[in-house]
């Protein structure tokens, strides 16, 4: 049957079935397929939401071993139900300079591998007792809606979300079964003979969708209604399936614009990953036209859409595995294809920029992104720290020369301050979890009393410069007791980052028993010098410097005490 008599075919069975029923079943078909992308956001975001902790974690493992690369790629994707979110993360991590090219390639090929699951629902649909789970939509928002707590909220959810998904899936069922009523349709389907129609339709349909998982699902829907894509004979609908792992990589090239060198060449990777896998298996599908016939349809004989899923996971595994070994072959041609422009210095991981750290492609993920915030506070605070531990020492060798150096740390605190508060307020504008919330508070008093920090070290230049202009002098038995508290006060930096960095509120005891031996110090010092003063063995004018001195050190003290308790 030519192409036109297929078109006349179907406008008579248009016109016998009644435009009604065409009309319902797209409703039917877009409504489900709505519900059932709304409904995977909803329980993704909600796993992601019980998960927090552990997922954060995860992303903090990688290293050098691909096959923990693999694991983390595959487990986060099966969570989050994205291999494109997951490689726009990826992307993000490597372009702030928190991730290699190595880890990200191992966990971009793992993501390949978590994001088939998502056909599986489709599968497990056709079971008659999953209709009942439906029934959770209704329970989980009741759950949502009347529960105090936030976990049993985002449990509640969850199961609404699960809900959706499968009383989703039942509308696209429904209005597939009504498609496949359609002789002329499936005739039209069948007859698409050419091979690289069907997978240049997975790449385009992919790209706009910008989904793998729900186009793989549809293909699923399809077949399992009895629709047939393509001629089995030649295995083709698979190619409209290797299709759509190249339309995947269009958000990750995307996210990839405006990113650094490294990041472009993760990007680069993921479509390299996926191209070269499809060719791999085109030309084997080619070679082996009757592939589905003889292996899929004789194992699975009553169960196309199992076909399709298993199939989809066939392809990623194998093609993780005959890859796997070559990742550095991929990060050096991707490193020949993008090249470092000429003048740019690489920045270490420990001197990635704060715009870098605070990308926008995290907020998208806000357990990622409160990581990525609790990172650019640690680094204020250490510019901080780093800023009065210069001025004290230019104190103590009473150089004025130190202030420029002062000035210009406490800039970069200033910057980080404004760029954290900033990527805070916007986390809180997406749908963060209880755990995150409570984070981001903390985060937010965290900044300001880090600032606080700076601005005192700022008051001790001042004080040097005044000891240098009226020529005051202290004792070396005063310069030993400068030393010994701040030493203190950097042994209670280190006890208020164990809080700050591992969360653990049991350290706060020992921070607050540093905090009183500062205060005590400074008290003895002050009373010390009064008694220095009235031996004659002070000269007065040294009196504001010293006492100001003193208390500023102290007030330092309080602002990490204050940064601790934030966590309490």
């Amino acid at each position: 049957m030519s192409m036109g008599q297929l078109l006349v075919a179907g406008a008579d069975e248009f016109t016998n079935m009644g435009a009604m029923d065409y009309v319902l079943a797209v409703v039917a078909l877009l409504g489900g397929l709505g519900a059932f992308l709304f409904g995977f956001k909803v329980l993704s975001d909600n796993i992601e939401k019980l998960a927090t902790n552990r997922l954060r974690g995860w992303f903090d493992k990688t290293g050098k071993n691909r096959f923990i690369g693999v694991g983390i790629g595959a487990g986060v994707t099966a969570i989050i139900q994205s291999s494109s979110a997951t490689t726009v993360m990826v992307v993000g991590f490597v372009n702030a300079g928190l991730m290699s090219l190595f880890s990200a390639t191992a966990i971009i090929m793992g993501a390949n591998i978590g994001t088939t699951i998502t056909a599986y629902f489709s599968v497990i649909a056709d079971i008659p007792f999953i209709e009942f789970i439906t029934v959770f939509a209704c329970v989980g928002i009741f759950m949502n809606m009347l529960a105090k707590k936030e976990k049993t909220k985002s449990i509640g959810l969850l199961l609404a979300g699960l809900g959706l998904v499968f009383l989703g899936l039942e509308y696209m069922g429904m209005a597939m079964e009504d498609f496949a009523e359609s002789q002329a349709l499936i005739s039209f389907l069948r007859s698409v003979d050419l091979r690289i129609v069907l997978l240049l339709a997975g790449v385009i349909i992919t790209a706009i969708v910008q989904s793998s998982s729900a186009v793989t699902t549809i293909i699923v829907q399809m077949v399992s209604a009895g629709m047939v894509i393509g001629d089995p004979s030649n295995s083709g609908v698979l190619f409209l399936v290797l299709g759509t792992n190249i339309g995947t990589c269009v958000t990750a090239l995307l996210s990839s614009i405006g990113a650094n060198t490294n990041a472009k060449r993760a990007a680069l990777i993921h479509l390299m990953f996926n191209v070269f896998g499809t060719v791999i298996f085109a030309i084997f599908l080619l070679c082996w036209p009757g592939f589905m016939e003889r292996t899929l349809i004789a194992w699975f004989p009553n169960d196309p859409g199992l076909q399709i899923a298993l199939f989809h996971t066939f392809f990623n595994v194998v093609c993780t595995c005959l890859f796997l070994p070559f990742i550095k072959v991929f990060v050096k041609v991707a490193t020949k294809l993008i090249r470092e422009k000429k003048g740019t210095a690489k920045v270490p991981e420990e001197a990635a920029t704060p715009e870098k750290l605070l990308d926008e492609r995290f907020i998208k993920t806000p357990t990622i992104a409160v990581g990525q915030a609790n990172r650019a506070v640690t680094r204020m605070a250490e510019t901080a720290m780093e800023s009065l531990k210069t001025a004290f020492d230019a104190f103590v060798a009473r150089d004025e020369s130190a202030a420029e150096r002062v000035n210009a740390l406490n800039a970069n605190v200033a910057d980080l301050e404004r760029r954290i508060v900033s990527f805070l307020i916007r986390i809180s504008s997406e749908d963060t979890s209880e755990t995150d919330e409570r984070t981001i508070y903390a985060l937010h008093h965290a900044t300001g009393d880090i600032a606080r920090i700076s601005e005192l070290a700022d008051n001790i230049t001042k004080y040097t410069r005044s000891c240098c202009k009226k020529g005051i002098e202290f004792s070396p038995v005063v310069i030993k007791s400068l030393h010994e508290m701040y030493g203190k006060i950097e042994q209670l930096y280190g006890k208020t980052m164990e809080v700050f960095d591992k969360k653990d509120i049991t350290v706060i005891r020992a921070v607050d028993n540093v905090e009183s031996e500062i205060d005590a110090a400074r008290k003895e010092m002050v009373n010390d010098h009064i008694e220095r003063l009235n031996e004659g063995k002070c000269k007065p004018e040294s009196s504001g410097v010293f006492i100001n001195l003193v208390g500023n050190l102290e007030r330092a003290a309080d602002h990490l005490t204050y940064v601790a308790h934030a966590f309490d």
